[in-house]
């Protein structure tokens, strides 16, 4: 728990704002279903339990592989603005930048946005937010949702590009899978 104390110790300095809010036992009920399930043996179980076991603390974890970008991308223009405050060439460019620069911020050298239902979300390139698009839609967890579900999927696990929605339509639309088993519209479903 030192471990955990420390950790949250040196991300409290990155906010501006720090609050522990105690939550009731009623509200509380998933969490402490997952505490009592990772403390039960399985061993008596004769039906087939899928759990998973981490061989390592989830402090620990390591990061496997970080993407560095080749070129500029659409958050070159608000980390030289926030960082320096150099605009970008052209007026209309500028003002933009100006106008839409509050919503974001720099922490830890990272570019985020500030979201509607969450407190920030970190901006990504395109190419990465395709990636975690094709992951959400039909990965491990996807589930071939629309694009209104799979948008709003990608922006509550805290992530943001501005292309979201029409890489989503893309994505959707050349999915096999959406395609075949989409309800046709316009058929009559009246056995007559």
């Amino acid at each position: 728990m030192g471990k955990y104390v420390k950790m949250v110790k040196q991300l409290v300095r990155s906010f501006g704002q720090f609050a522990i809010k105690q939550i009731p036992r009623s509200k509380n009920k998933r969490v402490d279903t997952l505490s009592k399930l990772a403390s039960t043996c399985f061993d008596h179980l004769s039906k087939k339990v899928l759990v998973e076991v981490l061989r390592e603390r989830s402090i620990d974890e390591q990061q496997v592989s970080i993407l560095t970008l080749v070129g500029p991308s659409w958050m070159t223009p608000y980390q030289e603005y926030l960082q320096r405050g150099v605009f970008p060439d052209g007026h209309d460019e500028a003002r933009k930048i100006r106008i839409k620069a509050p919503s974001y911020t720099l922490i830890n050298g990272e570019l985020y946005k500030k979201g509607f239902t969450s407190p920030w979300l970190k901006c990504v390139d395109q190419a990465k937010g395709i990636k975690i698009l094709q992951e959400a839609h039909s990965g491990q967890v996807g589930a071939h949702e629309v694009v209104r579900a799979l948008t709003g999927k990608v922006l509550r696990m805290g992530i943001y590009w501005p292309t979201i929605q029409r890489d989503a339509i893309e994505i959707t639309k050349k999915c096999g899978e959406c395609q075949s088993y989409a309800p046709v519209h316009g058929l009559s479903t009246s056995g007559a």
